[in-house]
């Protein structure tokens, strides 16, 4: 599929720097963490795409029927469509790693696309993620390096779900990371740091060349 299939922001990486998928949350756009991508990794490449589902207004990336209620067809659409894209992204940076971060839409994206697809990213950050169905097994999920990061009283996400997801991705063999906070569905400083080391961090030895 062709990389025009979203409007994006896009900045090339420098040197070996990897390349970071930004996914916003719903009502946010192109802009919402480009910038970010680039403060948390300098000299990364960043492909910051805009989610081509409308809700009232608001850019998604899939379908939903209610709050925590997805449109199953359309999610799967999403998830073929996004997963193509970033294949071809990566067509055009052969051994270049990639990694991903996304915030409540955008981490629910992500998600699907991690569950469907576990050998596109190298990293994976998912931030208020929301996952209401029992994910298949993903053995290809082994040694990827996943960060999740929740609040314990978020009113989008339940706290039960996100430590369905969490158990679910140690049990695929993921190394996992999280940073949890007593708040709600905002982001918070500590969820910031955490995604700056795990961006930043060195291979683990499990995933290294």
């Amino acid at each position: 599929m062709p990389n025009d299939s979203y409007h994006a922001l896009i900045k090339q990486p420098q040197g070996d720097a990897p390349l970071v998928f930004a996914f916003h949350g719903t009502g946010g756009d192109e802009n919402q963490f480009f910038g970010l991508a680039q403060d948390l990794l300098p000299g990364a490449g960043v492909v910051s795409p805009r989610g081509d589902v409308s809700e009232m207004g608001a850019a998604r990336f899939f379908r939903r029927t209610g709050e925590g209620v997805y449109d199953m067809a359309d999610l799967a659409r999403a998830t073929d469509k996004l997963a193509s894209y970033v294949e071809g992204f990566r067509a055009q940076h052969p051994g270049r790693p990639l990694y991903g971060f996304g915030y409540s839409n955008g981490a629910n994206i992500l998600a699907s696309v991690m569950i469907a697809r576990p050998d596109l990213f190298d990293r994976v950050g998912l931030l208020h993620p929301l996952i209401p169905w029992q994910p298949a097994p993903a053995p290809g999920l082994k040694g990827r390096q996943v960060l999740i990061t929740a609040g314990h009283n978020d009113p989008i996400c339940p706290w039960p779900m996100t430590e369905r997801l969490a158990d679910w991705t140690r049990a695929q063999g993921g190394l996992l990371a999280t940073s949890y906070h007593d708040g709600g569905h905002e982001i918070r400083r500590e969820e910031l740091g955490a995604l700056v080391e795990f961006l930043r961090s060195a291979p683990h030895p499990a995933t290294a060349a």
